[in-house]
This record gives C-alpha cells, sequence and structure tokens, in this order.
C-alpha cells in the first residue's frame, strides 16, 4: 500500500466509524447538548462534515483559500442521514484529489496559514484533517454516555 492509499484508508475507516456513532444518535436528541456553550450533536456532525470540506480546500490551496463559501452555508441542519448523504460527492472528489497527488507533493508541499502560524507538509495536513473529525467523534461518544444512550460499536 501507498502513501496515498494509506491516507485514503485513514480517511474512509475515520469517516467509517464516525457514521456508526452519527447514526446511533436518537433523532430526539439531535438538539442535546451537554452545556449551553457546548455544540448540539447535529451541529457537531454538521461541524466534522462542513470542515472536512473547508480543510480540504487549505490543502488544495496549500493555505487559506480565500472569501470560502461552503455548500453548507445558509443550508438549514438536515437529518444525519441527509447530512451524510450530501457530503458524499465532496468526500469523493476530495479522495479522487488526493489519489492524484504523487509522495513527493505529499512530502514537499507545504500548506501555510499564516494567521495561525502554521506551516505544515501536505501528507501531515491531511492526516491530520482526519485526526479532526475522530477527536469530535469521541466527544460524540460521550454524549451518548452522557445521555444513557447506548453507543454503537466502532472498535471492529
Amino acid at each position: 500500500m501507498d502513501t496515498r492509499e494509506l491516507i485514503c484508508l485513514n480517511f474512509a475507516e475515520v469517516r467509517r466509524r464516525s457514521t456508526k456513532v452519527w447514526l446511533g444518535i436518537p433523532e430526539d436528541k439531535y438538539d442535546w447538548k451537554p452545556d449551553a456553550d457546548a455544540m448540539s450533536c447535529i451541529a457537531m456532525v454538521r461541524h466534522m462534515i462542513e470542515s472536512q470540506y473547508i480543510y480540504q480546500q487549505i490543502a488544495i490551496h496549500h493555505g487559506d483559500p480565500g472569501e470560502l463559501i461552503t455548500p453548507w452555508q445558509d443550508k438549514p441542519l438536515m437529518s444525519i442521514e441527509q447530512e451524510i448523504e450530501y457530503s458524499k460527492l465532496y468526500v469523493s472528489a476530495f479522495m479522487d484529489w488526493i489519489n492524484k497527488l504523487s509522495d513527493q507533493d505529499l512530502d514537499e508541499i507545504e500548506v501555510v496559514r499564516p494567521a495561525l502560524n502554521q506551516r505544515r507538509k501536505l501528507g501531515d495536513y491531511l492526516l491530520r484533517i482526519a485526526y479532526h473529525e475522530a477527536i469530535h467523534t469521541g466527544q460524540l461518544l460521550s454524549y451518548l454516555r452522557t445521555m444513557n444512550v447506548d453507543r454503537p460499536e466502532i472498535w471492529d
């Protein structure tokens, strides 16, 4: 397996496990949040999906893409199933883009975000995108535990 395949596998595995958690949220709990300052369950799912799109645009542009309008901007929250379905086209396009990269691209292209004093190799940056989703998926598992809702089995 080459580097691109491993990066795509990592994205696919994170999304597969996230999807199990997301679909485990009962519809009547979509708006639940542990405190007033936290994101609701459905807002966190949207945040993960939309953030992946934002981060992929940053990766594609090797830095901040300027005035980015996401496909979710001003779009009302949907059901979790609809959120997942709506994201598939963008995820697929991103995986296609990753598969066109060379090992040299992954190692030599830098993603530079001066406002955050951030400079990362493209391969490193791509792994961090998936990590962001994994962290928030863990938060949602904690939400489910706090709500005393059965948690999906993600460790297969």
